[in-house]
């Protein structure tokens, strides 16, 4: 088809063909810068370079005749240049850096204090030749005239002197630093003097710093420009540790008082948080006369005077409450109280009755200070719990807490959450009084206040319903109808919300509920709610999140009907669900069991339905139940689960057979040979049971034996006597011979009923054609063993041709019993029967 062309749409006026006209032109002005930005074959040229130049004689003809970005590749491969070849390094490489710094521009400057800093670190030289060949080279680029080169030079100086020892500290830094630190030298070189004497006095001692420093630093704490006196000011903290107690309390204290009158608000600020950060170093004389009259009128000054000063003050407010808590008067106490109230609800007035118009004349960066402060006042909360004593809370501090889990802006709100388990914690028995708030706050419009309450949801739980005297059953059960909509509120709020990490924070969490919320609580209001997520949630670690969850609550639920219906549930939806993806989750599901269930409780539930996916028509899914396949071993236990081992290794024979994907044929072979390797488990205790079993019956089994060998000896020696007694020396019929032999024998079968097995009871049917002699020979014999007992199952009747005899051979026991002599005897009469048999064959032939 050919496309339709609507000719009277098109306008072909001259002034629109000029426009067309100008817009190409635009277009090329546009392209020719990017075709100016190419490389001419003369640049490409000069920047070509030999390949066959080592990496230090290509560094050294870069830094010669190379351009700038060129120079600078080389000095930020300066480290591993070091580490390669130091010695020609600093022979040939550092030298033509240091000359090349003189010019450099700003970016070499930069990277070149990163690359120092880097060997130093690194450790590529001593410290004795990282002195001798990179301190001067940081010491001249100190005073750069760019500050931010300058301050990038210092930090690599800062952190060179924690390494120097102090004899190389004192000739090549302290020394020259007396005169840098004069009125004479620049601006920029006085502040770095600052900041250079404050990491000086932690490396010498106290005498040395009193001696050599402390002149210096008395100078610049009066210098003329109010940025050196504020630097200066901000590094008094780190000499009053470097000079002791003494010192602070003569020299640094002076200084600091004064500076906290200074006219510049900045040295102001600085004076008042050394002060702060200094207080434990001074004695409560110091505390009462000097300290505590400084903040009185920097509290005085700042809502009237001095605003700059309103937001650190707000910061620090908690520790300095608690720091002069020991000298506070009753009066004095409650007007700081009272200023942090005040500071609390600075910036809201419109809701405390005042004007809007007055709203109006606020500046944005007034309230942007105002909503600073307040945030101050929300980090500081737990810190004035302690100042006014957590039985005083909800006296003194409930309405104020009120105001700030309430405030408009989400940056007070957020921090409020994230102290609330500190709060939570001090309050202790009085926990119960802050349950609103905890439920205002999951029901936040905002998802970063949700995040900070779930960091310790758990632990904030726990004392809501388990911490604290007033805290009994009737309080949980109270405080559960508002707080399981509040949890069930946050969850879809999250789930709604782009914000996957947080539903996955707060699932994770929510796997506390079964210690704090009933079992059928939870069972209709959040484990359906899991199942949920699994099934239609696209976000694969909150899947997994909740998956976990759901295990923890089935881990807790003591119904049967409620768990039988939940594994159902995960087996039919998950295991046999139409999507791969669901099967999948049915492996991950089955890994958490494992991980918290029992070994028995997962072989008897997921066992199988696991296996069953080895069928499964997606490959994913079968390579997945591959790497899962070890820990399903892991769990069998024999004796008792062999029916099982079986079933697993024939589904994986059949993978090994059947399967035709490469890649899960792969894994196949690996698991096996690590399924080879693995050891079942043992199941100690049922073997233990069974051989107790079987020892309880082979006690019974010799009970019943040795009673019958007891009833057996009398029944053989009764037996004896009856055919010793009945059968006479001469010789008789072969009729009247048989009938009593076979009468005899009826009578002993009638005797040893109990002691012979079943199938030898009809011991009167056997063939026995044996004459009275043979007989008498036989049963003499065995008259001559004292006790012959017989055994359960080892009466038989042998017949040997014409002279067949009947014997009686007992166990092993009883076999013991005959000596040696009686089984001569016995061989030598056997012996004479045979050839006597075989002579009447003989004659009869």
């Amino acid at each position: 088809m050919h496309p339709i062309i609507f000719f009277s749409k098109m306008d072909f006026s001259q002034s629109n063909l000029f426009g067309y006209i100008e817009d190409l032109q635009e277009l090329t002005i546009i392209e020719r810068p990017v075709r100016r930005s190419l490389k001419t074959p003369e640049e490409i040229e000069r920047l070509t370079v030999d390949e066959e130049l080592s990496d230090i004689e290509r560094a050294v003809y870069l830094l010669s005749s190379g351009q700038d970005i060129q120079g600078t590749s080389v000095v930020a491969n300066l480290p591993a240049l070091m580490r390669q070849n130091p010695a020609e390094t600093l022979r040939r490489v550092l030298p033509k850096i240091r000359e090349v710094l003189h010019v450099a521009g700003v970016e070499m400057q930069l990277t070149a204090a990163v690359s120092f800093l880097t060997v130093l670190q690194e450790e590529s030289v001593s410290i004795h030749t990282y002195s001798h060949s990179f301190l001067h080279i940081i010491l001249q680029n100190l005073e750069h005239r760019d500050a931010g080169v300058s301050n990038a030079w210092l930090e690599t100086l800062l952190a060179v002197i924690e390494a120097l020892p102090k004899e190389t500290i004192r000739h090549e830094i302290l020394n020259p630093l007396v005169s840098k630190a004069q009125l004479s030298q620049t601006l920029q070189s006085r502040l770095v003097s600052c900041k250079i004497m404050g990491k000086l006095a932690n490396k010498f001692e106290a005498h040395i710093i009193k001696r050599e420093i402390l002149p210096l630093v008395k100078s610049l704490c009066q210098d003329v420009e109010y940025e050196v006196r504020t630097c200066m000011c901000r590094q008094l903290e780190h000499i009053a540790k470097g000079v002791g107690t003494e010192l602070t309390k003569t020299v640094v204290l002076p200084e600091l008082v004064e500076l906290a009158r200074d006219e510049g608000s900045s040295v102001r600020l600085a004076a008042f948080e050394t002060l702060v950060n200094l207080l434990d170093m001074f004695d409560a004389d110091d505390r009462s006369q000097t300290v505590l009259p400084l903040v009185k009128s920097f509290c005085e000054k700042s809502f009237k005077a001095d605003e700059s000063i309103l937001v650190s003050l707000s910061f620090h407010l908690g520790k300095l409450c608690n720091g002069l808590y020991g000298i506070f008067t009753p009066e004095q106490h409650l007007r700081f109280l009272d200023f942090y109230k005040k500071l609390s609800t600075l910036g809201l007035q419109q809701e405390n009755g005042h004007n809007d118009n007055q709203l109006q004349l606020q500046t944005l960066e007034q309230e942007k200070k105002y909503i600073s402060v307040r945030k101050n006042c929300a980090y500081n909360f737990p810190a004035m719990i302690v100042f006014v004593d957590p039985k005083n809370f909800h006296l003194e501090l409930y309405s104020i807490f009120f105001c700030l889990c309430h405030d408009p802006e989400v940056p007070v709100r957020y921090t409020m959450a994230i102290s609330f388990y500190e709060v939570a914690k001090l309050l202790n028995s009085g926990v119960y009084t802050i349950h609103k708030e905890l439920v205002t706050l999951l029901q936040d419009e905002s998802l970063e206040v949700l995040d900070a309450l779930v960091g310790h949801l758990p632990e904030i739980l726990e004392l809501m319903t388990n911490g604290g005297e007033n805290s009994g059953s009737e309080s949980k059960l109270l405080s559960i109808p508002d707080l399981i909509p509040a949890l069930t509120t946050a969850e879809q709020r999250a789930a709604t919300s782009l914000k996957w990490r947080t539903h996955e924070k707060l699932l994770q969490k929510y796997a506390c509920l079964p210690h704090i919320i009933p079992s059928d609580q939870i069972y209709y209001r959040f484990l359906h709610r899991m199942l949920t997520i699994i099934l239609t949630n696209n976000v694969l670690p909150v899947q997994k999140a909740a998956a976990r969850t759901l295990c923890v609550y089935l881990r807790y639920n003591r119904k049967q009907e409620q768990r039988h219906e939940v594994i159902q549930k995960l087996i039919e939806q998950l295991g046999q669900g139409k999507s791969y993806w669901n099967r999948l989750r049915f492996l991950d599901t089955c890994e958490f069991i494992m991980e918290l269930f029992s070994k028995s409780f997962f072989c008897k539930y997921f066992f199988l339905p696991v296996l069953e996916l080895t069928h499964d028509p997606v490959a994913n899914v079968r390579m997945k139940l591959c790497y899962l396949l070890p820990k399903v071993k892991s769990t069998l236990k024999i004796p008792t689960d062999k029916h099982l081992l079986q079933q697993l290794e024939l589904c994986i024979r059949k993978l090994l057979c059947q399967e035709k994907d490469k890649d899960v044929l792969t894994i196949v072979k690996r698991t096996v040979l690590e399924l080879d390797r693995m050891e079942i488990s043992v199941d100690a205790e049922q073997l233990e049971k069974e051989k107790q079993q079987n020892e309880g019956r082979s006690t019974n089994i010799n009970d019943k034996m040795f009673e019958k060998k007891r009833r057996d000896s009398k029944t053989s020696s009764v037996l004896a006597k009856s055919i010793t007694l009945s059968v006479p020396g001469s010789s008789s019929s072969t009729s009247a011979g048989k009938e009593d032999k076979k009468s005899k024998l009826v009578r002993s079968q009638s005797f040893s009923t109990q002691a012979l097995h079943p199938k030898y009871s009809n011991i009167d049917k056997c063939p026995n054609k044996s004459s009275a002699t043979g007989y008498t020979s036989s049963v003499s014999g065995m008259g001559k063993s004292c006790m012959l007992s017989f055994s359960d199952d080892s009466f038989r009747a042998h017949s040997t041709g014409n002279s067949g005899n009947v014997a009686f051979p007992s166990s092993c026991s009883s076999r013991n019993l005959f000596n040696s002599a009686d089984q001569k005897n016995n061989g030598n009469k056997e012996s004479q029967s045979r050839k006597m048999s075989i002579k009447n064959r003989k004659s009869n032939s």
